[in-house]
Order: C-alpha cells, then structure tokens, then sequence
C-alpha cells in the first residue's frame, strides 16, 4: 500500500490517502480538509493518481479530523465510516466548534445528514488485495479506532498514539486510564517495525515508543 499524507486546518491535523498500489482502490482517513484550496489538493492528487476511493473512514469525530467528511463523502458517493460510539460528537459539531473559539460557520451544513456505517474491533476494510483491521481504541474518544495494515506493517493512529507522547483525554467522552490501556494492550504489542502514522505531527514506530514514550 502506498500513503499520501496532508495536513489541514488551524489544529494542522493529518489526512491520509491510502491506496492498493495495484488495483488503485483507495480509502481517505479522517479528512480534516476545511479551506476550498485544502480539499482541491487531495482531489487533484487523486485525479492526478485514477485513484478509486472505496471507503471515507475515521478514527474518530473530533471536528478536526471531521471539516471535510461531508465534502468528501458527497463528492465520491460514499458513507462515513467510524465508530457509532462517537456519532453524538457528530451531531455536536457546531458546539465543538464554539468551544474552540472557532465560528460554527465554518461547519459544513450537511454534517447533520450525515449516517455512520459503523466500525467495530476486528472489522476488516479491503483495499483490492491489502487489508486493514479495526482496532477499538477508546480513550482519547469513546469511539476512538485505529487502522492497522499488518501486511504493509502500517498503523493509523488517529489522536490515540502520537510520537513521543498520547492522545489527551479532558475533552467529552475521554479517559486516561482508558487511553493508556487501549494503547499498551493493542499498539504496543504490534511488531517493531510497524510505521504508526498519527492525526498531528511526525509518523513514529512502535518500537520507538515503546522505548521513549515517556506515557508509555
């Protein structure tokens, strides 16, 4: 599989293009795309690429990682997939917005309308040949997930890990002991080598982490 990463918004929150370099089947992973210019970038990269998108997915509903999934899922004629765990942080999106101090304008009107397909541990989503497995990660969110390629040795991490340091967990639905628990008993015991592409900041590995998250 092949990854295409862009960073949106004012939280610079990471969007994942994620591809089968063979049958080109495609799945965009919390899409925080929120200016015109943002979402034209990852629509040209995928015209530009005859990417097929399959699937809109979502670690979870933060609206960070949720500025563009109306857009995104109107554009290609897809559901939102995610968490049912997380769908009130959805129909909240506006009251997010607020308490960031950002104007609830900036919310796509159609959020509202949109349904969850839901999202559960051990779920799998296939991408022509390569597969990703649904990992429940509840913490940061309730209905916190993470997206693992174990084939490619690749982890979407979402607000769960991040390098050096873990997903806070003062905001609706979070808890620390919770987000400890899901990262020590389902991400760190994945192999080594396993890339771990996070919703802000750099990529990491989990032997890395292991070794230097101070959480951890």
């Amino acid at each position: 599989m092949e990854v295409k990463q862009f960073i949106n918004n004012p939280f610079q929150e990471n969007t994942f293009v994620l591809w089968d370099n063979v049958s080109l089947e495609t799945a965009i992973i919390d899409c925080g795309a929120l200016t015109e210019k943002e979402r034209l970038e990852i629509e040209c990269f995928i015209e530009n690429h005859q990417l097929k998108v399959r699937h809109i997915l979502n670690t979870h509903l933060h609206l960070d990682h949720c500025f563009g999934v109306a857009w995104v899922c109107q554009r290609y004629g897809l559901q939102l997939e995610a968490s049912p765990e997380d769908s009130s942080l959805l129909r909240a999106m506006r009251q997010q917005a607020e308490s960031f101090g950002i104007p609830s304008s900036y919310i796509d009107s159609q959020v509202d309308t949109l349904k969850i397909q839901p999202l559960k541990e051990g779920d799998t989503i296939t991408l022509g040949d390569s597969t990703l497995k649904v990992l429940a990660t509840p913490g940061h969110t309730r209905g916190g997930l993470c997206f693992y390629a174990d084939k490619d040795a690749l982890l979407f991490s979402g607000d769960t890990l991040f390098n050096g340091s873990v997903g806070r967990t003062d905001l609706d639905g979070g808890s620390y002991s919770e987000l400890i628990n899901s990262i020590r008993n389902k991400l760190i015991i994945l192999p080594g080598n396993v890339k771990v592409y996070c919703g802000h900041g750099p990529y990491t590995t989990i032997s890395d982490e292991k070794q230097y998250n101070p959480f951890l």
